[in-house]
């Protein structure tokens, strides 16, 4: 899969027996893209059978104990 922009890829899937190996796929893609760990991956359901999935900024920090 290749995608120009390094932040965000919004898509539609239609076959929702596809949508948690797609989801995945993208979410591993992206963060070798924008060279950043999984966890700092987003995705978030923007409609109907559409996801965003994003890099999620520096303020976004996890949690820390």
């Amino acid at each position: 899969m290749t995608f120009e922009n390094t932040d965000s890829i919004t898509l539609k899937i239609w076959d929702r027996s596809a949508v948690e190996h797609t989801l995945e796929s993208i979410v591993h893609d992206l963060s070798v893209k924008a060279n950043t760990t999984k966890c700092r991956i987003a995705v978030q359901c923007s409609g109907p059978n559409t996801f965003t999935v994003s890099v999620r900024g520096q303020e976004r920090r996890l949690a820390t104990v």
